[in-house]
């Protein structure tokens, strides 16, 4: 009798159970949220981190919580993401946070900073180094919680229609660029232009531009830089790894279901992990044809990254002693920045010298 007893109540139990997950689904509500990105289709993997966003959400919630992805200038133009999420035109946007820097130098923190922490140090100082909640502090003031979206790693350092020799070269310079970098250079005479990805293209080919950067040798590919300059400068100094967003109005955010919140941070966690992934595996074949179809690679002189670092920093100050805001953030963010260094210094950079140069000589 108690052998029967307790199948009876474990089939009760397994039944119940069995029962009780499609209900706990269907009491969840159906949402549909529009996301604006920044990026245009053609570019897969930045544009992509998007797709990511919304096919794992979906796939989480059994379809009931439904993000759309719009492509920059379908909804709202690519470097007015921030204005449509503010103002409720769209629930969220996909973008980075340096676009914005004429609003407010301190977007650049959440982006990148020029000579600051590549992709790993980036997550390590918004994940564990204090660096989220000194960011959504600063969101919060324009009604917008931001995520980690995906990280592009190092950047090249674009396209140049002439050869850049010595820092005279800078002067005069039109150059398309991203961010608070543009400040940086326009120290130097250069005559900085923010232009959105998709627009890059024809306004270098007609000779509005004198240069551009974007991302890297894939996506560079992609859009024919290497068709209408030459040579192709590296590092790109101003972006050791540059942190795409998502953005969340706030109270879109404070109406989500707590299921549905957390994951949707779940699914920006793996945009942001499987973004630089596809970088980091696409950007060697891509390098490999565009030096072999023509392009001239080359590293910027010495000389040209010294008067670069120099003028960075002596923005940063000027912009801590003026922007309480960049002040808030800039010196925690410099003290972890120099404690990362220490450590890279000692273990990934003595490792990554040793292997790269050892694989060459064996080759």
């Amino acid at each position: 009798m108690k052998r029967r007893s307790f199948l009876t109540t474990a089939g009760v139990g397994v039944a119940a159970s069995t029962l009780a997950a499609p209900a706990i689904a269907q009491s969840q509500p159906e949402i549909r949220w529009r996301l604006a990105s920044s990026f245009p289709k053609s570019l897969d993997t930045i544009y992509g981190g998007a797709d990511t966003i919304a096919h794992r959400v979906a796939a989480a919630t059994d379809g009931k919580f439904q993000i759309r992805p719009f492509a920059a200038g379908e909804i709202v133009p690519g470097l007015q993401v921030l204005d449509a999420v503010q103002n409720g035109t769209v629930e969220c946007g996909h973008t980075a946070s340096y676009y914005y820097v004429g609003k407010d130098p301190t977007f650049t923190f959440d982006a990148t900073v020029p000579f600051g922490l590549n992709a790993r140090q980036q997550n390590a100082w918004i994940y564990s180094g204090g660096g989220m909640p000194l960011l959504r502090e600063f969101f919060q003031g324009y009604g917008v919680v931001n995520f980690p979206a995906g990280n592009t790693g190092v950047q090249m350092g674009g396209w140049f229609r002439k050869e850049i020799k010595t820092v005279e070269d800078l002067k005069g310079l039109k150059f398309r660029i991203g961010g608070f970098a543009g400040q940086v250079l326009a120290k130097l005479g250069t005559v900085p232009q923010q232009i959105a990805g998709g627009d890059i293209y024809p306004s270098l080919e007609k000779g509005t531009i004198d240069a551009a950067e974007w991302i890297g040798p894939y996506d560079d590919e992609k859009l024919g830089f290497n068709k209408v300059a030459k040579y192709y400068y590296y590092p790109g100094w101003w972006e050791g790894g540059l942190n795409v967003s998502l953005y969340v109005n706030q109270q879109q955010w404070d109406q989500l279901p707590k299921t549905y919140q957390a994951v949707l941070e779940a699914a920006c966690f793996e945009a942001n992990l499987t973004m630089n992934a596809k970088y980091d595996a696409e950007n060697p074949a891509a390098l490999r044809r565009l030096v072999a179809g023509g392009a001239q690679l080359k590293p910027f002189p010495r000389e040209v990254m010294e008067a670069c670092y120099k003028a960075a920093f002596e923005l940063y100050d000027e912009t801590a002693k003026n922007n309480p805001k960049f002040a808030k953030i800039f010196e925690p963010w410099k003290k972890f920045r120099d404690e990362e260094y220490l450590w890279f210094r000692v273990g990934e950079s003595s490792f990554d010298n040793f292997v790269f140069t050892a694989g060459q000589k064996r080759g």
